[in-house]
């Protein structure tokens, strides 16, 4: 069986003097402790999609990701856990004959089939358009759908809950890859409080667009109350230049709270920029804590 996820996930205040001399407050919602095999947003996001996955009486699970993908081991963990099959389709025919880094060792270790593709074709196979395989519930890269949408929505519910003054001086930030998280996020919040993504990766206009949409498959409308930026992507997805690794080991050293680099590091820098810039004087910035750090070689 799978485990039951710990929620809400706790709300933690970080005393942060740069925050205090701008009249702002720092806040972690800490989600990477939210499920012990499927930690963070992708509990979030999985959730729905699972419950759906067995009302359809699904005997597997498939989705697409990269080399490094969280997504494609949640879906692995999760899939275990629930006694179903999974296959992940892998971006990179090369790595097929490699050895396994710790990522895809650990989805395989799981019970999950890899399926290589040439990264020419991939964005074309993870499109899920010609996607038919009986008796397999797809998931897209990233696990952004409508359901996940709704999902992480929860995680604005819950910080309602939480925060009892929750309002206008509230910002929600969130790393913001394939934008379901920033969707739900977004969508879940009351009259009041704002949603801030901070951008992982390339992506201006295409990322809105993603995010819109995601909006629409979820709740079938548009919502006002967020906006993306795109300013610490730190050149890519994964890529963690020099600058944004000693901002996250001076995090963990001064907070004591462990950083994964490829998305919480991005939204905590983002935060810290933004607020430098002026634009969160005042603010009570909540950070989503998404993911756990990748594991030590």
């Amino acid at each position: 069986m799978l485990p039951a996820a710990a929620l809400p996930t706790p709300l933690t205040r970080v005393d942060d003097p740069e925050f205090a001399a701008a009249g702002a407050e720092l806040w972690l919602k800490r989600d990477d402790l939210a499920h012990p095999t499927v930690p963070g947003n992708k509990w979030r996001k999985l959730a729905p999609n699972l419950e759906l996955a067995l009302v359809r009486g699904a005997r597997g699970l498939l989705t697409y990701g990269g080399a490094y993908s969280t997504h494609v081991r949640a879906v692995a963990a999760a899939a275990r856990g629930l006694g179903l099959a999974s296959t992940g389709v892998i971006r990179g025919a090369e790595l097929a004959g490699r050895p396994r880094n710790w990522s895809l060792a650990r989805a395989e270790r799981d019970g999950m089939v890899l399926e290589f593709v040439e990264r020419s074709a991939y964005r074309e196979a993870s499109s899920g358009r010609h996607e038919h395989r009986e008796g397999y519930y797809v998931l897209p890269e990233g696990g952004s759908n409508g359901p996940a949408v709704r999902g992480a929505a929860q995680i604005s519910r819950e910080l309602a809950d939480q925060l009892p003054d929750f309002g206008p001086r509230d910002v929600v930030c969130c790393a913001v890859g394939t934008g379901g998280t920033l969707a739900g996020i977004a969508a879940g919040l009351p009259a009041g409080p704002r949603a801030l993504g901070v951008a992982v990766l390339r992506g201006e206009g295409y990322l809105e667009a993603e995010v819109t949409a995601l909006q629409r498959a979820g709740y079938g409308r548009e919502f006002a109350n967020w906006r993306l930026s795109h300013d610490w992507h730190g050149g890519g997805y994964g890529r963690v230049p020099l600058e944004l690794e000693r901002f996250a080991r001076w995090f963990e050293e001064a907070h004591g709270v462990p950083v994964e680099r490829r998305y919480v590091a991005k939204a905590l820098w983002g935060g810290y920029g933004t607020l430098r810039a002026g634009g969160l004087r005042g603010c009570r910035v909540t950070v989503v804590v998404t993911g756990v750090p990748d594991p030590v070689d």
